[in-house]
């Protein structure tokens, strides 16, 4: 999978460039972050919405326009897959595989600028209190 996602991220890399009228990719990168958010957003619902209906087929094809979005939104904000597979990995270290962070092991960093400047604040993770999980 990681192979197909790679290649995904890729071709999406070299079509950013290309003519907006004749290249999907282009032209989400043309229209900017939030476009590419709210396109990311509406197949995650489409997703959703098949699952909940037993749509399988639905759901596979609707995944991969979840993963083509997703793969466009990390290029415009310059994450690579393998920045997105170490976290996974330093997830299984802590966690195991198949568990997400907790929330309620989250605590906010003091606010600095960033939190002044009307911006989230960072969550870090109290590593302390968590132990992995097999």
């Amino acid at each position: 999978m990681t192979d197909s996602l790679d290649r995904l991220y890729q071709a999406v890399l070299a079509a950013r460039d290309l003519d907006p009228a004749t290249s999907r990719t282009a032209r989400l990168f043309q229209h900017g972050s939030g476009k590419m958010a709210k396109k990311l957003a509406e197949e995650a619902i489409e997703v959703v919405i098949d699952a909940v209906n037993g749509n399988r087929e639905a759901v596979v094809r609707e995944s991969a326009d979840l993963l083509y979005n997703l793969t466009v939104l990390w290029a415009a904000a310059g994450v690579r897959p393998d920045d997105v597979w170490a976290e996974m990995g330093r997830r299984e270290n802590l966690l195991g595989i198949a568990e997400k962070l907790p929330k309620s092991r989250l605590k906010l960093v003091k606010p600095g600028p960033a939190a002044r400047a009307g911006r989230r604040p960072i969550a870090a993770a109290d590593t302390r209190a968590l132990r992995k999980r097999h």
